[in-house]
């Protein structure tokens, strides 16, 4: 305990708070820079390097003239980048887990599952890269051989969250090192120095010059804009609220960009009448305090069969209200803190708003005093469906309770909602999973478990909540086009 104000200052020091662009850190266009802060205790970590509109063009030039030699180099080269990244980081695991838990707030436990999770995406990835394949067939009238292949899309710029700052990078760049793709990552201002670690290890394990580019800035909007309407660039990936993914498809469609979009949730957690209350509630607390909850495939609204919800909320309160909140750096810590005062003040208004209307808080509900952007683990029940709380993404650790009769409500209630990301469903009925699999109008669905994101499975959503698909085989396709070859005997 004594030690670790040292370790912190360590583990900080070692980041490279400049821009990478073209294989060299570098100050912004005018030096100026940002305070990256602790939302444990508000404290400064750090400044890194503010980026201006000039900094995203030198960027997007450097991915540009870099492509043409990285698609050219083997499939085998790419993916042993991705192999030996995946090695490192693996080593390094405990400061990367310490520097995500320092600038967003998660617990070292949760943080060294993300840097497990992420660098997963380096080490499947780096098999993928020699599987890209094509076909070779005969055309109907014999006369014509048909041939596909695979091309990388080419430059991409990639904008991460904050709320998962190692894996939503290894998720967009592994694919794009295994494709041949060059990039620009812009990740976000709350938490910019994991990416600007991540950077620094994959120049380390040799990845050329220019392939990667990092800009970080307060101006995403201003530096990313003139990114996106440039010709040079081919493809745009983010991660982000539905609003944000909005306004940045609409930019992308004036060069006809392909574009990925993994954005907002609103996941129900539906629990039928037979469902195995212990598994059910392991499943609750995975689903809704993972990071805190701040996750867009947290469980946002608890959907419970009239007849078991009154014990599924006990439990569940009284596990919630065992959680200890605190700094994520210290043993013993459960949850951490939200990322930001005025996000803690959103969780807070969507609470209010529901006691307001009718619902009970069986635990929690109150903002703690003190430094620090802390919010308690916080059970309601007897919420009405038109409270917010059950209309708009949470992002904390708030598991708001209501009931339903059958099934044809629970589907009814559970598909109504804009968002499409993912939905939980626990039942021991199996002709029940595939009725209510099919059913649901969302890109994922979770069977008697509370986590569905591997890097092996295809992660995405329908509807306000994306399109495309990151991790699976599914993955690498989209920063790869098909090409036609038709040649004539």
């Amino acid at each position: 305990m004594t030690d670790r104000p040292d370790h912190d200052e360590t583990v900080v020091e070692k980041v490279p708070t400049r821009l990478l662009i073209g294989g060299a850190w570098v100050d912004a266009t005018g030096g100026g820079t940002f305070e990256v802060t602790n939302p444990a205790d508000e404290r400064v970590l750090a400044r890194v390097a503010d980026a201006t509109p000039a900094d995203g063009e030198r960027a997007l030039a450097a991915a540009a003239d870099a492509q043409r030699e990285w698609r050219a180099t083997e499939p085998r080269a790419r993916g042993e980048v991705l192999r030996s990244a995946f090695e490192l980081l693996t080593e390094r695991a405990d400061d990367f887990a310490r520097l995500m838990t320092l600038e967003m707030g998660k617990t070292l436990a949760e943080a060294r599952g993300e840097v497990t999770y992420g660098a997963e995406f380096f080490r499947w990835f780096s098999e993928e890269a020699v599987r890209i394949h094509g076909r070779y067939s005969e055309a109907p009238s014999g006369a014509t051989r048909l041939i596909t292949m695979k091309a990388p899309v080419g430059p991409t710029l990639m904008i991460t969250p904050w709320n998962f700052p190692l894996a939503m990078g290894t998720r967009k760049i592994g694919p794009a090192i295994a494709a041949g793709c060059t990039m620009v990552v812009k990740p976000a201002g709350e938490t910019p120095l994991t990416m600007l670690a991540l950077a620094a290890l994959l120049e380390e394990v040799g990845l050329p010059a220019g392939v990667l580019n990092v800009v970080t800035t307060t101006d995403s909007g201003g530096v990313c804009e003139p990114i996106i309407r440039d010709p040079r660039l081919r493809k745009l990936t983010f991660t982000g609220s539905t609003g944000v993914g909005k306004v940045l498809v609409g930019q992308a469609s004036e060069q006809l960009l392909r574009v990925s979009m993994e954005l907002g949730g609103n996941a129900p957690f539906v629990v039928f009448e037979d469902a195995d209350l212990d598994a059910a509630v392991d499943g609750a607390m995975l689903a809704k305090m993972r990071n805190i909850g701040e996750a867009c495939t947290s469980a946002n609204r608890f959907l419970v069969h009239e007849s078991v919800a009154e014990e599924f909320s006990r439990r569940l309160a009284e596990r919630m209200g065992a959680l200890t909140v605190g700094d994520g750096t210290e043993a013993g810590v459960d949850v951490g803190p939200l990322i930001t005062e005025k996000a803690r003040a959103g969780v807070h208004e969507l609470v209010d708003e529901a006691v307001t209307i009718g619902a009970r808080a069986l635990v929690g509900g109150a903002v703690p005093e003190g430094p620090g952007w802390f919010y308690p683990p916080t059970v309601l029940v007897d919420v009405p469906a038109s409270a917010r709380v059950f209309r708009e993404e949470i992002f904390g650790p708030v598991a708001p309770v209501s009931t339903f009769r059958d099934e044809e409500e629970a589907l009814r209630r559970a598909n109504d909602t804009e968002y499409g990301l993912v939905a939980y469903v626990f039942t021991r009925d199996h002709a029940r999973v595939l009725r209510v699999s099919e059913a649901l109008e969302f890109g994922m669905v979770g069977v008697n478990t509370g986590i569905v994101s591997n890097p092996a499975a295809p992660f995405g959503g329908v509807k306000h909540s994306g399109f495309g698909r990151e991790g699976g085989f599914e993955g690498i396709e989209e920063y790869l086009e098909t090409k036609y070859v038709g040649s004539a005997l």
